[in-house]
């Protein structure tokens, strides 16, 4: 609606120059003619003649601007709209013709015309007063006026169409940048049930194994927790907050898995002052702990962050188990790259191969 008044309102200012150029230029027509002949006047008659001619497009205009356009281009009433057009055209053609000036030549009427050729020594009687010669219905000047409202009219359905489609362009977008807020909210909340769902099921291996290997992850869980809860509904991120992220999670990792998981993180110790969307990389590193880890073999999960400028370059590296784990779902990496594809559209860059004994992945996005 705001947006909509400020169209409104420019379409306005528009017409408003517009018109009072038109209003103004015989007083400018008048000022140089005087300017530059000494012996004319400044003639106001002639002005108001002008903008008598002036006062009915104006008046027209103003009908066809406020009632009979938004009737069309808003109101799609094409029928009406052209029953209206034809009853001001016929209008305006019949009150051209009967206040148009009419031509006058001076001289003695046709009948004393005639007694004169009868009686030519019949003295000439001065005949001074004027007679008005007929005029045809529709003159040239009058098809000249109906070709200057037509353009007037045209005109006008252009601008507003203009803004129109303006308006529409400007709801479109909002409408796509609702839709797509709405999309990533809805991946988020679907995200943070698939990490914790994954992270307390480690925590519930581990009360087995180790009490208080159990109490060390229970720790790091709630770090994690914290950076969701109030970092998690943000669409960007530090990228130091990201990095700690990344680190609590691989710390609760490793207090699961023994020497034979050879675990690997690089990731830079000063961050950019540059921000990245909340657990957009972590996805891939819990796929791969879900995926890639063996307990009967030696397995490894390599990740490496580098970030260069205003670009980030993620690199996810993992063995494969021999049985991977057959978990229904999916949810996280099908969500992230959905994500991916709404944030950046083609900005960004995602490599996934899927090797007989190895997954790797490499992603590079923008940093903001």
């Amino acid at each position: 609606m705001y947006w909509m008044k400020i169209q409104s309102r420019q379409e306005n200012v528009i017409y408003l120059a517009l018109w009072g150029m038109l209003f103004a230029a015989p007083v400018l027509s008048m000022y140089i003619r005087t300017v530059n002949n000494s012996f004319l006047t400044f003639n106001w008659t002639e002005i108001l003649m002008i903008w008598k001619l002036f006062a009915v497009y104006l008046i027209l205009f103003l009908i066809h601007n406020f009632l009979l356009a938004p009737m069309l281009i808003y109101g799609r009433k094409r029928m009406l709209y052209t029953a209206m057009m034809a009853v001001i055209f016929t209008c305006f053609i019949t009150y051209q013709c009967t206040h148009r000036p009419q031509p006058r030549r001076f001289g003695p009427p046709p009948m004393e015309m005639r007694m004169r050729m009868h009686n030519p020594h019949r003295p000439p009687r001065d005949f001074k007063r004027p007679h008005q010669v007929p005029a045809v219905f529709i003159g040239q000047h009058d098809i000249v006026a109906v070709v200057i409202l037509v353009l007037m009219f045209g005109m006008n359905i252009g601008i507003k169409l203009f803004f129109k489609n303006r308006y529409d362009q400007k709801k479109l977008e909002s409408l796509q940048k609702k839709n797509l807020e709405q999309q990533l909210e809805y991946l988020k909340y679907q995200i943070n049930p698939h990490f914790f769902m994954n992270t307390l099921n480690n925590i519930h291996a581990l009360v087995d194994i180790d009490p208080e290997k159990a109490k060390d992850t229970i720790l790091e869980l709630s770090k994690m927790m914290r950076f969701i809860l109030y970092e998690g509904d943000k669409s960007g991120v530090p990228l130091s907050r990201e990095f700690d992220f990344i680190r609590h999670y691989v710390a609760l990792m490793q207090l699961r898995y023994t020497d034979k998981v050879d675990i690997r993180t690089d990731l830079p110790l000063e961050a950019p002052d540059k921000t990245v969307p909340p657990l957009m990389l972590i996805s891939f590193i819990e796929n791969a702990f879900k995926h890639g880890i063996s307990y009967q073999h030696q397995s490894f999960v390599h990740i490496k962050v580098e970030v260069n400028s205003d670009t980030l370059h993620f690199s996810c590296s993992n063995s494969k188990a021999e049985k991977p784990n057959e978990e229904k779902g999916g949810v996280g990496l099908t969500n992230v790259k959905q994500r991916l594809r709404l944030l950046y559209d083609d900005r960004f860059t995602l490599r996934i191969n899927n090797n007989p004994d190895s997954y790797n992945v490499e992603l590079t996005i923008p940093l903001t």
